[in-house]
C-alpha cells in the first residue's frame, strides 16, 4: 500500500510566514508539520510516500529530500495549477498505480494516529474510507452522513448539515477513485473537489467506510491554528524532572518540569516553566518564558517576556515591555524596544502581518 501527502498549496491563510517557507515546513514544537503526517505512515509500516508540491523546486524537495534519513522512500509529483484535492490526487495515478493508497493532507496534525485503520485496510472489503472529525459548525467543513457505520453521502459546507463529522483530511482508495474524479465537473470555486469523487464512488454502489478520530485534530491553516496545534502538542510531552544541575541553566533562574533544552542552549538568570521546548544554541537571558511555547535553534530572548507562541530560527526578542502572547515568528525575525530616544515604534511588515499593543 502506497501513501500520499498533498503539499502543493501556497498557504496564503498563513501569510506572511508562508511567503518564505511552505505552510507543511511551519514548525510545531520545533517539528515540520508535514513530519507529523510522516510519523502516522511510518508507524503503521507505510513508507512509500508520494508528495505533492507546487515545485520541484520547492523547499519541501529540498529539506525532505528522497526521504531516506527519515526512514521512508519519498517520490515527488508536481501540482503546477492548485485545482483542487481531486486534481492533486488524479495526478499520482502513475505512482499508486493499482494498489491500495492513502491521502494525508500535509498540514494537519492528528492525536489519532490511526493505526488500525490503515493497516486493516488493504485487505478490507471496502472501496474506500475516509477519517472523520467532530466539529462544532458543520457548515464550515465536508460533512458526511453515516448509515450502519459506512458513508451514505458527502456534502460540500451544507447549510443544512445532516450530521457533525467532518472530513478531517485523511482518505484511503482504490484505483477506481480515478474513474471517479475523471467524472466529476469543476465545482463553483473551479476546483476538482475529492468529495464529490467520493459521492461518485458511493452512487456507484461502493463501500465507503467511516472512521471517526479519537481525540482532537487540528487544521493548521491559519495562525491561531498553528498556536493550537503547537499547545495541543506540548501538551503531551512525557513528564521530565526540572532540569537541577544542568550545564545549560546559570544564575538565578527557575526552571521547571517538561522543558526540553536542545544542545548549546543557556537559560540565565531567567524564569521558564514548562511545557516549553528550546531548540539548539538558544540564548534566554533575563527573561521569562511561560508554557506552551516552542524557541527554535539560534534563538535569543532576552529581557522580554513570552508565553504559548512559537519562535522559529534564528530570531531575536530584546527588551520587549510586557509580555508576548499566542504568536507566530518566522525565521530570522527580530523584535526590540528603542533603547535611546526617540521612543518610537518602526515596524517593517508583510502583507497580512499583525501587530497588536
Amino acid at each position: 500500500m502506497k501513501a500520499l501527502i498533498l503539499a502543493a498549496g501556497k498557504g496564503t491563510r498563513l501569510r506572511p510566514v508562508t511567503l518564505t517557507m511552505p505552510k507543511s515546513l511551519v514548525p510545531v514544537a520545533n517539528r515540520w508539520l508535514i513530519k507529523y503526517a510522516l510519523d502516522a505512515l511510518k508507524k503503521a509500516a507505510l513508507t512509500d510516500i508520494g508528495i505533492v508540491v507546487n515545485s520541484l523546486d520547492s523547499p519541501i524537495v529540498a529539506n525532505l529530500g528522497d526521504g531516506a534519513r527519515l526512514g521512508v522512500n519519498i517520490q515527488y509529483i508536481v501540482q503546477d495549477e492548485q485545482r483542487g484535492l481531486a486534481h492533486a490526487i488524479g495526478l499520482c495515478s502513475d505512482f499508486v498505480g493499482d494498489e491500495p493508497f492513502t491521502v494525508f493532507l500535509g498540514d494537519n496534525i492528528f492525536q489519532d494516529k490511526m493505526t488500525s485503520l490503515l493497516t486493516s485496510f488493504a485487505a478490507s472489503k471496502n472501496e474506500a474510507a475516509v477519517v472523520l472529525g467532530k466539529v462544532p459548525d458543520p457548515t464550515r467543513f465536508g460533512i458526511a452522513e453515516i448509515n450502519n457505520g459506512t458513508i451514505a453521502r458527502v456534502v460540500e459546507k451544507p447549510q443544512n448539515p445532516p450530521s457533525n463529522l467532518a472530513i478531517a483530511g485523511v482518505y484511503l482508495f482504490r484505483s477506481s477513485v480515478f474513474d471517479a474524479i475523471r467524472r466529476i465537473k469543476p465545482s463553483g470555486r473551479n476546483e476538482l473537489e475529492i468529495t464529490d469523487a467520493i459521492q461518485v464512488l458511493i452512487d456507484d454502489g461502493y463501500p465507503v467506510a467511516a472512521y471517526e478520530l479519537d481525540g482532537w485534530w487540528i487544521d493548521a491553516g491559519k495562525p491561531d491554528a498553528i498556536i493550537m496545534a503547537n499547545q495541543l502538542v506540548l501538551e503531551e510531552l512525557p513528564y521530565t524532572p526540572a532540569p537541577e544541575n544542568s550545564g545549560h541553566i546559570e544564575g538565578n533562574s527557575e526552571v521547571s518540569h517538561r522543558v526540553l533544552i536542545g544542545s548549546d542552549s543557556r537559560i540565565i538568570d531567567s524564569v521558564v516553566r514548562g511545557p516549553v521546548i528550546i531548540g539548539r544554541n538558544v540564548i534566554i537571558r533575563n527573561s521569562y518564558v511561560g508554557p506552551y511555547t516552542s524557541l527554535g535553534d539560534n534563538v535569543v530572548v532576552e529581557g522580554s517576556e513570552i508565553e504559548s507562541s512559537i519562535v522559529m530560527k534564528n530570531c531575536e526578542i530584546r527588551n520587549i515591555m510586557g509580555r508576548i502572547d499566542r504568536s507566530l515568528l518566522a525565521d530570522n525575525a527580530r523584535v526590540s524596544a528603542a533603547t535611546h530616544m526617540p521612543d518610537a515604534h518602526r515596524f517593517v511588515l508583510a502583507e497580512n502581518s499583525y501587530v497588536q499593543f
